[in-house]
């Protein structure tokens, strides 16, 4: 398959539509919803057996191997592989936490080694220090 590597907003990885100019974030691909204007981001040979029909950089894999995610969710602050390797393992290779984070310990399964800073200081324990009610 062609190589379709793009980088969509936030420089997230994305799929290069045939118009060579809309670059899709990774996970709206095989989304049921045609971004590009050809349908090519849902087509039955990039979409029919997921992940493998996938280019592999659309796709992150999680360190249990049963489990996958699409590239661009890998580093977003979310626990997306429910283990938290597509946040803090060596395999996601994350920067620390940016400045819309609070660096802590999070009681929730939501989040991994971060949680946003908008959850500071609204009188619910996010950190099992609690320093998200207290420092930050």
């Amino acid at each position: 398959p062609v190589n379709r590597f793009c980088a969509a907003s936030n420089n997230r990885t994305g799929f290069l539509c045939d118009d060579k100019v809309t670059c899709v974030p990774a996970s709206q691909v095989c989304n049921t919803v045609s971004n590009c204007r050809s349908g090519e981001d849902e087509r039955e040979e990039l979409c029919g057996d997921l992940p493998r029909s996938l280019p592999g950089h659309l796709v992150f894999r999680c360190s249990n191997p049963a489990y996958w995610v699409y590239a661009d969710q890998r580093c977003n602050g979310m626990n997306d592989c429910g283990d938290c390797s597509d946040e803090t393992g060596s395999l996601a290779a994350c920067p620390p936490c940016g400045s819309e984070w609070w660096n802590c310990s999070p009681v929730l399964y939501e989040y991994c080694s971060c949680i946003p800073r908008r959850l500071c200081q609204d009188g619910i324990q996010h950190c099992h220090s609690w320093s998200d009610e207290y420092i930050c």
